[in-house]
């Protein structure tokens, strides 16, 4: 009798044991946390316009809520030079880098077996002035050694990549490297600090918003060429990027980025002056409400996420060896989300 109960016993455990197998099989499998803190890069400038509103407003940590993620922190740096981000986002300090497209092209094209850097979404579509206080420079063509030129960072950034556009463009195809030697490396705000000094060897300037406009305003500053013309049309200055590591492992916090810039870029467009006092009070810009307005008004000047003309940087790129991938469209080192916009 004792030796048939244990054997039920012994029966029993072992159908428990059999079912309890069972049932973890059908359970849905537990997702993996997404993070809690976001670290995200901002320039000092108009382009860069859009973060500093989601930063402003809040508006990722209240699209992180809507998504059901709880209360984020979200931490915000502010970076100069597309060289100084790549390192960040490849380092894993930084959860989403801004800057020009060449900064991230070369990034992407680096990064591919790897980190697998993209494209998140443009920020803004906006021309930058080769601005110069030389009398005796009247175009590109008259650059020279006695000339020295402030670029966001020598050989990488988008200035720097424009001015070798301008040199094939002028010179011959063999001849971008031209103006490289003439290119030393500074943030906006120095670089427009020394061309208005009337000091100093810098004395041309690749200058962007609102500085360019600021520049213009001083007496004996000039504009040699707008990157429009170089570019032959509107383009994309900058953007948002990260890695596939972030995007695969983040998908709610991705899509409440997605959501929150949307917003920001919505408020930009429909609230002009509100967006101006922002950006004021954020960067303690000397400017005034009316003239960060004009910049806004300004027909050229666009926030939009499609992005525009990024692969003729990248066509150009690959021409000259910056890049060993060619891109067959601006899809390839674009994240899939925004695959539906109008890009280029």
């Amino acid at each position: 009798m004792k030796a048939s109960i244990r054997s039920n016993g012994r029966r029993r455990v072992r159908s428990g044991a059999i079912l309890f197998a069972l049932a973890a099989l059908t359970l849905p499998a537990t997702s993996v946390a997404e993070v809690n803190e976001v670290q995200i890069a901002r320039g000092f400038a108009i382009p860069h316009l859009p973060i500093m509103i989601i930063e402003h407003d809040k508006l990722l940590e209240k699209h992180a809520r809507a998504a059901g993620l709880g209360d984020i922190k979200v931490v915000y740096s502010q970076i100069g030079g597309g060289s100084v981000m790549n390192d960040a986002l490849i380092s894993g300090t930084l959860s989403f880098g801004v800057g020009g497209p060449p900064p991230m092209l070369l990034l992407w094209d680096k990064t591919r077996s790897g980190i697998q850097v993209k494209g998140v979404c443009a920020e803004a579509t906006m021309p930058l002035f080769l601005n110069t206080r030389n009398p005796n420079l009247k175009s590109v063509r008259d650059l020279s050694e006695k000339d020295k030129i402030a670029v966001g960072a020598v050989k990488v950034s988008i200035q720097a990549v424009l001015l070798q556009m301008a040199a094939a463009k002028e010179f011959g195809p063999s001849e971008f490297t031209r103006f490289d030697p003439l290119t030393v490396g500074m943030n906006s705000p120095d670089a427009t600090a020394a061309l208005r000094s009337g000091i100093g060897e810098v004395n041309t300037n690749f200058s962007l918003p609102p500085f360019q406009y600021a520049e213009l305003k001083v007496p004996g500053i000039h504009m040699l060429a707008s990157s429009n013309d170089i570019m032959g049309g509107p383009h994309t200055f900058s953007m948002v990027y990260t890695t596939a590591k972030f995007h695969d492992a983040n998908p709610k916090i991705y899509q409440a980025f997605l959501a929150a810039i949307k917003e920001a870029i919505d408020l930009i467009n429909r609230d002009k002056s509100g967006v101006a006092r922002t950006y004021i009070e954020m960067t303690r810009s000397k400017e005034s409400v009316a003239d960060i307005v004009a910049i806004l008004d300004d027909p050229q000047v666009q926030f939009t996420m499609t992005p525009t003309g990024t692969l003729k940087f990248a066509d150009f790129m690959v021409r000259i060896g910056s890049l060993k991938n060619k891109p067959a469209s601006w899809k390839d080192y674009f994240f899939e989300e925004i695959h539906g916009l109008p890009g280029s």
